[in-house]
């Protein structure tokens, strides 16, 4: 009996669950571009309260006014905006009329003075597909057997680590999750938060509660999540979608409130918005991990940015540079509906190692330097998970049951 078909057993005696089913990637959206106007030098800006809105001072009115009078001029319909002073930007999303080119009215407004960079709105895809403990779907988990993860719990649990999961909605009251979402927000504009099965099967995968005695156990059970909805379900074939704009209020919602992990289980296009935020959070030492889209040659981004650690699933195939691979095939998880069903993709495999990095980063001493995994060749392949774990902590009395010289190489 193969354990494919062992966990499928397990999950459909246990529960009658069914998988969830994420379509292929949509096309780009039309219609829409993203005007980042410069801001005054902090000196000169008044009523500077950036505290997720402009405030009600004079500086947010005038800077409004600007952004209407370009989109006047250049034909275009103001819909929205937000803040983003650690990029030195106020971001405005305009719609653009019908049978004009998105790209070509960016590089257009690139051009006017007070315009720092125009971009089209971009559209990303959840990287998803059909498909010892008292938690009784433990021994189904993949990561139970191969990442050893009673013995990493018993080293690690990722107490206090805030893990952003900047997806679709997390279903906050599941049974499996009850307590472990420290934070939420909702950053879709024009659809109401609701809880969907993407955000929801992702944020267990990480931090599920440990020994309740129901469902699967987090990667990472201990970790605090903040559940930033950025992306959203369409009834219609269940595809899990984002766009710029949406991600983009959500990574700066990450970064104000003090993420230590954000996990990206999406992909897309090259964003220089999105990309800017990232060299933020990184410069920041935040970890971020992203799931790789396996129709685009370079993974997709934001897997493919520099410093995000770029996360594959371990089906057969040609392994990219630089990409690790973790267990992302028939994983269970929680489902939205107070439910559990098994899940496949990218998304999923990205997910347990935002949790691993979570007991890392739990683990790491004081004063430590950046917490990097150990793979089974330099720069990518499988995770070593006993040897990670040692190499952030080096001084714990671990029982880890693996090669422990190889968390003390270079």
């Amino acid at each position: 009996m193969t354990g494919t078909f062992l966990r499928w057993l397990l999950v459909w005696l246990s529960l009658g669950a069914t998988p969830i089913a994420v379509a292929a990637p949509l096309a780009t959206p039309a219609g829409q571009v993203l005007v980042l106007l410069r801001l005054p030098p902090p000196h000169l800006r008044p009523g500077t309260d950036y505290g997720g809105s402009y405030g009600d001072g004079a500086s947010r009115g005038a800077r409004y006014r600007i952004a209407a009078a370009l989109a006047r001029r250049n034909g275009l319909a103001l819909i929205d905006d937000w803040p983003m002073p650690l990029l030195g930007v106020d971001c405005f999303v305009m719609a653009v009329p019908a049978g004009r080119s998105p790209t070509a009215v960016a590089a257009a407004l690139s051009d006017l003075p007070r315009v720092a960079w125009s971009q089209p709105v971009n559209r990303f895809t959840a990287q998803a597909a059909s498909g010892g403990r008292a938690d009784p779907l433990f021994a189904a988990q993949p990561a139970a057997l191969g990442w050893h993860l009673a013995d990493l719990h018993r080293i690690a649990d990722g107490r206090g680590i805030r893990v952003a999961v900047i997806d679709s909605g997390v279903e906050r009251g599941h049974p499996d999750l009850a307590g472990q979402v420290a934070i939420s927000g909702n950053f879709v504009a024009g659809r109401a938060d609701t809880a969907e099965q993407h955000g929801t099967a992702v944020a267990g995968i990480i931090a599920a509660i440990a020994d309740n005695g129901i469902g699967i156990a987090g990667i990472a059970p201990r970790a605090r999540l903040m559940a930033l909805r950025a992306c959203w379900q369409e009834a219609a074939s269940t595809a899990t979608v984002c766009d710029s704009f949406s991600l983009a209020k959500a990574l700066y919602f990450a970064l104000e409130r003090g993420a230590d992990v954000i996990n990206l289980s999406l992909g897309g296009p090259s964003d220089p918005l999105l990309a800017r935020l990232l060299d933020v959070a990184l410069a920041r030492r935040i970890t971020v991990v992203a799931a790789i889209d396996p129709q685009r040659g370079d993974g997709g981004f934001p897997a493919s940015h520099r410093g995000v650690l770029a996360v594959a699933d371990d089906a057969p195939g040609v392994l990219r540079p630089g990409v690790v691979t973790a267990p992302g095939r028939s994983v269970p998880a929680t489902l939205a509906g107070g439910r559990w069903g098994l899940v496949d993709g990218s998304s999923y495999a990205a997910a347990q190692v935002s949790g691993l990095f979570a007991l890392m980063r739990g683990r790491r001493t004081a004063g430590g330097g950046a917490v990097a995994l150990v793979t089974a060749r330099p720069g990518g392949g499988a995770i070593d998970s006993c040897a990670s774990i040692v190499r952030a902590a080096p001084n714990c009395n671990c029982t880890c049951p693996t090669q422990l010289a190889a968390a003390s190489s270079p």
